[in-house]
């Protein structure tokens, strides 16, 4: 800004103290000069009015846009340590859900191998109480079949009397 004033004096102190050379005419060079001068007051109101906007305008302009571009910034700062975050968040509830998971898959295991063992007594105590029923009705149908030995044994003699007495009468007394 102050080069341009500094431009602008240079301009009208040449211009004030311009030589006219001798095959030129007055008239148009007191014309240009008397236009420079009045063109003084434009000028000035111009470079106060530039002066006015930088520091009326631009100044709290750039000095908002700087506040803005700041809470921009932040607020998208922000927003990546929340995505961050809910990121954690969601990797810690899906590690502590696959750790639930593996857990009910143990305590399931662990409900199947209990009903295993459980079912494998049961059939052990039935195939056990089965075998001594099974023992137990062998040996009654042991001591029974022994039983019956012992009558047909003691009967057989018996019996044996009854057949010859039937059959030797016959043969002694010849026919009856």
């Amino acid at each position: 800004m102050p080069e341009i004033i500094q431009q602008v004096g240079t301009l009208l102190l040449s211009a004030a103290t311009f030589a006219q050379p001798a095959d030129a005419q007055p008239g148009i060079l007191s014309q240009i000069g008397t236009l420079l001068l009045g063109a003084v007051p434009t000028m000035l109101l111009f470079i106060v009015l530039v002066v006015a906007y930088q520091f009326l305008v631009q100044g709290p302009l750039s000095a908002a846009l700087k506040e803005r571009r700041a809470r921009t910034v932040g607020a998208q700062e922000d927003a990546h340590k929340a995505i961050a975050l809910a990121e954690t968040r969601a990797a810690e509830y899906e590690q502590k859900l696959r750790q639930a998971r593996a857990e009910v898959f143990k305590i399931r295991e662990q409900r199947v191998k209990q009903w295993n063992a459980e079912r494998d007594g049961a059939l052990d105590t039935a195939r056990k109480a089965a075998g001594l029923k099974v023992g137990q009705a062998k040996a009654e149908l042991d001591a029974e079949a022994a039983h019956a030995r012992l009558s047909i044994q003691a009967s057989a003699g018996e019996l044996a009397n009854q057949v010859v007495r039937a059959v030797l009468p016959l043969a002694a007394g010849g026919s009856r």
